[in-house]
């Protein structure tokens, strides 16, 4: 658990040096709201075989947010 930690920890470091530190969290924040609409919009739809499709859409709707979004995708997939 402390090896998890010190991994996001560094990846969130590393990723927040080119930019303000609170628009990468709100970034951030938005990309794992895009995740969750994604996730959401597939329970909803309850299609079998179409979690790959809702899986790439949230990632790349959290990617389009900017660092802060493409580092949360990466962190919840």
């Amino acid at each position: 658990m402390k090896l998890l930690t010190g991994l996001v920890f560094c990846s969130l470091v590393l990723g927040v040096s080119s930019r303000s530190f609170f628009s990468f969290l709100g970034e951030a924040f938005d990309g794992a709201r895009d995740m969750w609409r994604a996730y959401s919009d597939m329970r909803e739809a309850n299609y079998i075989g179409s979690d790959k499709y809702f899986h790439a859409r949230g990632n790349y709707d959290a990617a389009k947010r900017g660092p802060g979004g493409a580092w949360a995708a990466e962190v919840i997939t």
